[in-house]
């Protein structure tokens, strides 16, 4: 460890160079702010890069919002990309960015962070390999989905068992007698694939779920319901069950649970093709799991599966593993906004909002925020004095009139258009500007 630690000054550092990252760092370049940014694989993009070590990508695995409404504000996705686009075009997209706006260039690649701690009015930040810098602020953009939450699994059970995280491809599935356990986007994924691959492939789901197709009438389905009407939740809640009813059928007619919540107060589930492999009876439905012994699994219901792979598609708890003692929150970091530390000045996380839309324009729009702030703090000390009071002291209800799942995965959740008339009605307030200071380069800036 370095016996005298880098003083950076006023800098800002910023940790991760995935989708969050990216957009926070442009938000400070564009209002001239100094940073570093430091990212522990050896290029940009985050979960993106399936070749990055502990990337919980899968081959099969898909945006779950559309490429219409998916891009950072300023950044289109290009209109020749699928509706949905799988996760190398993603990636590629993430890096077009990074090279347009030359963020890319600032990133140390290869530099994990092992601790940051409060420090005066700063952050004492160790890198990999003992190294320390002392920064004014840091911006913690190392995602949410590294951390797996595990079922428990009897030691009597003497099949295998991984998370999703582990998953890769159908090489892992084929001749496998497979369990997949969860409801989620990728459990619903990897059971697709099981039933390609696989010699049986089984879902395993405690709870029921509301299925969203990814088209409507012949348009992505965020589209849809950004050119619907903009009715009270509820009723767009009760609409929105009726037409998903009339569309895909009700889930316990395939052998699903029921859901035993409305629409839209969990994660959005959008795959069209689990209803497919269901109808086919090329994946098994199954209830919650009761008992697990030798390669025997049994279910609520009393049915059995003899299976030799399980896949725990059971989700991720949303930890900031070096920084923990500065985030307060079991399963989710308890911040302002979704971004704001509320008890240490300086500190933020971009990356952990989960809300029912695509994440990008969020993640642009707190970075804007975040920048906005800092730039207070050099340039106009009352404004920060009086946002930091905002931080500390209100609790906006972000839940849009929904009343979220009680389980870990929804302990931060917060409806997309809440998040967003709120964020700007902050902005109005602070007469902050909303967008981005400067526009995207020239075409010509951005490679082929």
């Amino acid at each position: 460890m370095s016996s005298t630690p880098t003083d950076r000054g006023d800098a800002t550092l910023v940790i991760g160079a995935g989708p969050a990252g990216l957009a926070t760092a442009r938000a400070l370049a564009a209002r001239g702010l100094p940073y570093d940014h430091v990212e522990r694989h050896e290029g940009v993009g985050g979960i993106w890069d399936i070749d990055a070590p502990g990337s919980p990508m899968y081959e099969a695995a898909h945006f779950i919002s559309s490429r219409t409404l998916s891009g950072f504000p300023g950044f289109p996705m290009a209109e020749d990309l699928p509706d949905y686009p799988d996760h190398r075009q993603v990636l590629a997209y993430l890096r077009d960015f990074a090279a347009a706006y030359r963020l890319a260039e600032q990133v140390e690649t290869g530099r994990s962070v092992s601790a940051v701690e409060r420090d005066g009015d700063g952050y004492l930040v160790t890198l990999g390999g003992g190294e320390q810098r002392r920064y004014a602020a840091v911006v913690c953009c190392s995602g949410a989905q590294w951390t797996p939450r595990m079922p428990e699994v009897p030691a009597a059970f003497t099949g295998e068992v991984r998370h999703s995280k582990e998953y890769r491809d159908l090489d892992q599935l084929r001749g496998r007698r497979v369990l997949v356990i969860g409801g989620g986007n990728s459990a619903c994924d990897i059971a697709v694939d099981a039933a390609r691959a696989a010699e049986r492939a089984v879902i395993s789901m405690r709870r029921g779920y509301w299925f969203i197709p990814k088209h409507v009438f012949g348009v992505p389905s965020d589209v849809f319901a950004a050119r619907g009407p903009h009715l009270p939740k509820r009723i767009e809640q009760a609409v929105f069950g009726f037409v998903l009813n009339k569309l895909y059928g009700r889930p316990e007619r395939l052998g699903l649970p029921k859901p035993d919540h409305r629409v839209f107060e969990t994660h959005p589930v959008l795959n069209s093709n689990l209803f497919l492999a269901l109808q086919h009876g090329d994946v098994v439905p199954r209830p919650g799991i009761a008992d697990m012994a030798g390669t025997t699994v049994t279910f609520t219901d009393g049915s059995t599966e003899d299976v030799d792979l399980v896949i725990a598609a059971t989700g991720y708890r949303h930890t900031i593993p070096y920084a923990e003692g500065l985030f307060t929150g079991e399963e989710h970091p308890d911040l302002y906004l979704t971004a704001f530390s509320r008890e240490h000045e300086g500190l933020f996380g971009i990356g952990f909002t989960e809300t029912n839309s695509g994440a990008y324009g969020h993640f642009d729009g707190l970075a804007q925020l975040v920048a906005a702030h800092l730039a207070d703090r050099r340039d106009d000390p009352a404004a920060y004095a009086r946002f930091r009071s905002m931080v500390r002291h209100e609790r906006p209800d972000l839940s849009g009139g929904i009343r979220f799942d009680d389980s870990p995965r929804h302990a931060g959740y917060v409806d997309a258009d809440a998040l967003t008339a709120f964020r700007r009605e902050v902005m109005g307030r602070m007469s902050w500007r909303a967008e981005h200071g400067t526009p995207a380069p020239a075409p010509a800036a951005v490679p082929a």
